[in-house]
């Protein structure tokens, strides 16, 4: 890989925990594979005998999710993930929207929808409005969006986006985005993973202050001369966040 990133690794993925496997980095990437298996298949086994048949199938879910990386340690995971979220920020091509909702600033009952229908409706407007925009250097342009294949979700997004198709959103009518989303696992498409990490980047920013994976993502966030345009922060008016910050800026 030419232009190796080297980031910083002083940030916390996840809380910290005692190393159950004291002498992990000095294994190969066989032995550590080895050792993880044999300490989980233990914990399966001792969650199994406590009669707790609803912890043992979220356990066997979650170690399969993990199952790809139980040979890397936490620095060069930490590592991997940060050294994605670079690259991602250097993609000049790349338009990032998100919509971060504060519930405690947000009024269902006024709003007419509920948290999820509110940020759809927005990524969908906003997403929309950027391809129209793009007409000033490439004529009619169209777009898809393709959603992560959450089943509780799914059959909802769908119907919203016949609606908008038929009706519009409350900002803009909806004729550049062809057909309703499309539904995939994310686990086998890669892009939906890297979104799953400009949405993580995004929570930790805005919950904990978390710098190092927003900063190169936000690089990405779609603009109109300064103005940040693509993320929208909801919260209270004066959030000195930089999501906020380049929010307010005025357009050129």
């Amino acid at each position: 890989m030419q232009n190796r990133v080297e980031p910083p690794l002083n940030f916390q993925l996840q809380p910290g925990h005692p190393p159950k496997i004291g002498w992990f980095e000095s294994l190969s990437h066989e032995q550590r594979r080895a050792e993880v298996t044999r300490l989980r298949t233990a914990e399966i086994y001792r969650v199994r005998s406590l009669g707790d048949a609803r912890r043992n199938s979220e356990l066997k879910k979650n170690y399969k999710k993990t199952e790809p990386y139980i040979h890397l340690t936490l620095s060069e995971r930490r590592r991997a993930i940060l050294e994605i979220a670079v690259l991602v920020g250097r993609w000049n091509w790349a338009r990032l929207f998100a919509e971060c909702v504060d519930k405690t600033h947000f009024d269902p009952a006024r709003a007419q929808r509920s948290v999820g229908e509110q940020a759809f409706e927005q990524l969908i407007s906003r997403f929309h409005q950027f391809l129209m925009n793009r007409d000033a250097v490439e004529p009619q342009n169209f777009g898809l969006i393709i959603h992560d294949n959450n089943q509780t979700i799914a059959a909802k997004h769908t119907q919203l986006m016949r609606r908008f198709h038929a009706e519009g959103t409350l900002w803009t009518n909806v004729t550049r985005i062809m057909e309703t989303p499309l539904f995939v696992g994310s686990d086998l498409t890669r892009m939906v993973q890297i979104a799953d990490l400009c949405g993580y980047a995004l929570r930790r920013y805005i919950e904990n202050g978390e710098t190092v994976l927003f900063n190169p993502l936000f690089q990405r966030d779609d603009r109109i001369g300064p103005t940040a345009v693509g993320v929208r922060h909801f919260t209270a008016p004066t959030c000195p966040c930089s999501i906020c910050t380049a929010h307010r800026q005025p357009r050129q």
